[in-house]
């Protein structure tokens, strides 16, 4: 998943990090940083650092290692860096939308780098126009730097503030002023945010806790909802701008969107996900010989099936692990072929045996209707489908750029009819009870809106309208 041309892959949103590490190479910090957050946005990449007194930025299309060099990191010395990996959520992607944002606040820069997606985003950008602002993208992350600037009567930490209390929607935010790292997370804390300490003296933020080993950082909590960080000479500052309104992390975070060596709300993700794999084992039990994931995001939850069916684990798949991200818009026949150029089945392991083949989720079924092809092809006697998550029905409005409704096949058809659809033998979903077992906690705790349509955060009529969501659908209920 997370390949344009795969056909039903879920993009990933977006990564954001900053250091302030006065005396050490921030952007050379920052570009690591990135890369352990690479899985998170594969459109553009950009660091922007400041000296104290101006800020410079890099951005371009591409991966990290493709935007980067030796002479451009050279060029961007400083003591504070934010840095940012895109995929598109709200606006296109092309390089007027990648990130950092730059702006000025009272004739000062600041940069800024966003991951999440704001449901007020047009009516904000209305407003800015009247006040006469000019946009060069169409993405949501340019109004918040827009709107900072805006607040010129006031000063930048409470422009900051003044910005936030106006946004609707799930942000978790990187700023760079020129001596200043600040970090934001929305009131319903949709998606991560976690602090680190380096060399016992600097700070780091990232998206992910998978960002700060690779830096030599250490973990010591999350940004919680509702809160501004600030790190300055004087150390780190926590500044509550908001109450929680109802603790809302992304729980897709733990299907398939953080890294697996990550920890949320305190629980390492790979683990999560073979909790996953052996609840589903008991709730779909399948006859078979073997068990093999979908990799990479399938592996923990096949193992964890495997473990508790005591069906034996095998690798039924070799991924290709060469394939960059595509520009170039593929014919559907391309996208169709997409998924042979990045997985090829191993005949010798499948030939003549019944497979359960493990999965994190289905979107549109195209991907697995594919997946499922290959494995008859390869020799497969019976393949059994096994999805470690619930059945995917409603669209994301919070930084996960996903299909309309209508495009979404669970919200189509039930289990049966994607059963025949996609070709296997059966077909079993994790229940949101096992969901919620597996990641240890309850609906309270978590955004599950692309599995039972109860959004957090209330959506306006004309997001509805484009993503084919109506009040007649009874599930769309508001979070109590």
């Amino acid at each position: 998943m997370g390949y344009e041309f795969c056909g039903e892959s879920l993009p990933e949103e977006c990564g954001v990090f900053g250091v302030y590490a006065p005396g050490e190479d921030v952007a050379r910090i920052a570009y690591f940083g990135l890369f352990a957050l690479q899985h998170r946005g594969q459109e553009s990449a950009g660091i922007a650092v400041a000296d104290g007194r101006t800020i410079k930025v890099h951005k371009r299309m591409g991966l990290v290692a493709q935007v980067f060099d030796e002479e451009n990191l050279s060029s961007l010395k400083g003591n504070i860096a934010i840095g940012h990996t895109r995929y598109s959520t709200t606006g296109s992607s092309n390089i007027a939308n990648a990130q950092p944002f730059t702006e000025h606040h009272r004739s000062v820069p600041f940069a800024l780098g966003h991951n999440g997606n704001l449901v007020n985003a047009l009516e904000l950008r209305h407003q800015l126009e009247r006040l006469g602002f000019k946009f060069e993208g169409t993405s949501d992350s340019e109004i918040i730097a827009k709107l900072i600037a805006s607040y010129d009567e006031l000063d930048f930490e409470r422009a900051v503030m003044a910005a936030m209390e106006q946004l609707k929607g799930a942000f978790s935010l990187v700023i760079l002023s020129p001596d200043k790292l600040f970090a934001v997370r929305d009131p319903y804390g949709v998606r991560p945010l976690v602090i680190g300490k380096l060399n016992g003296s600097h700070w780091v933020i990232a998206s992910e806790t998978c960002a700060l080993n690779p830096v030599g950082a250490v973990y010591v909590r999350d940004v919680e909802p509702g809160e501004m960080v600030i790190v300055d000479d004087k150390g780190l500052h926590i500044v509550k701008w908001s109450e929680i309104v109802k603790p809302s992390l992304c729980i897709f975070e733990f299907v398939y969107l953080a890294r697996p060596d990550s920890h949320l709300y305190g629980q390492n993700v790979h683990m999560v996900r073979r909790r996953m794999g052996q609840i589903l084992a008991r709730e779909h039990p399948a006859d078979a010989d073997i068990v093999i994931p979908v990799p990479d995001t399938g592996i923990p939850a096949a193992l964890g099936y495997s473990e508790e069916s005591g069906i034996p684990y095998a690798e039924g798949f070799i991924k290709n692990r060469y394939i960059q991200r595509t520009f170039i818009q593929p014919s559907q026949r391309q996208r169709e072929l997409g998924v042979r150029i990045k997985l090829t089945p191993i005949r010798e392991v499948l030939d003549g045996k019944r497979v359960v083949v493990v999965e994190d989720s289905i979107v549109r079924g195209t991907t697995t209707r594919n997946i499922v092809g290959m494995l008859r092809e390869a020799g497969a006697k019976e393949i059994h489908v096994r999805i470690s998550s619930p059945p995917y029905r409603f669209p994301c409005f919070y930084g996960i750029d996903t299909a309309a409704r209508n495009e979404l096949i669970a919200a189509q058809l039930d289990v049966e009819e994607i059963r025949r659809y996609i070709g296997a033998d059966s077909l079993g979903y994790l229940s949101m009870e096992g969901l919620f077992e597996a990641v240890g906690g309850t609906p309270v705790k978590f955004c599950s809106a692309c599995f039972d349509g109860r959004y957090p955060i209330p959506i306006p009529q004309h997001l509805r309208v484009s993503k084919h969501l109506f009040e007649e659908d009874q599930l769309l209920l508001p979070v109590r």
